[in-house]
């Protein structure tokens, strides 16, 4: 075990194989925390459904190659994540170098992933025991479920964080 991991192994079934490869993506809650299973290219994949970002659903997101490494794609703000690490992707320059060059660069494990094991024709899933926070916990936070089921019934964490601040300024 690798520093910053907890002893946390239980697998948890999430599906049959069958039931998944023609699925391609199937959502499943597991002791509380909301994940997307993909399966892409002969490979499954588990990754939390909840975008770090602003908490839009990933179930919709196209998958892509960047820069030879498979992502999500966040279908509300197209934010980038590598489906087999969690790792925010992002495309820059230097402003200061010409002609310019736009280059893949990583903003660090941004999204929760989980590890796919198969047994028997049986799929399972153990969550991730990386004990630091990543940017996607914040969702299956108390105050992250608010926002998400704000965001549900179609005001964004932006519009949410708004109206909250608006309040607090009007009670003080």
């Amino acid at each position: 075990m690798s520093a910053g991991e907890s002893a946390s192994t239980q697998r948890h079934f999430v599906g049959k194989r069958e039931d998944l490869v023609r699925a391609k993506r199937a959502v499943r809650t597991v002791d509380g925390r909301e994940i997307i299973i993909i399966y892409h290219l002969d490979t499954f994949y588990a990754l939390d459904l909840h975008c770090y970002h602003a908490g839009s659903t990933l179930e919709h997101g196209d998958i892509e190659e960047i820069d030879k490494k498979l992502c999500i794609i966040c279908p509300n703000h197209k934010y980038k994540i590598t489906l087999a690490e969690g790792e925010g992707l992002y495309r820059a320059a230097n402003p200061y170098v010409k002609p310019r060059v736009y280059k893949w660069y990583s903003k660090g494990l941004k999204q929760r992933v989980h590890e796919v094991t198969e047994e028997g024709g049986d799929v399972f899933v153990t969550l991730s025991n990386l004990s630091r926070f990543l940017e996607s916990d914040y969702y299956y936070t108390p105050q992250g479920r608010k926002d998400r089921e704000k965001l549900e019934k179609g005001m964004g964490t932006d519009t949410v964080r708004d109206k909250d601040e608006n309040e607090a300024e009007n009670e003080g």
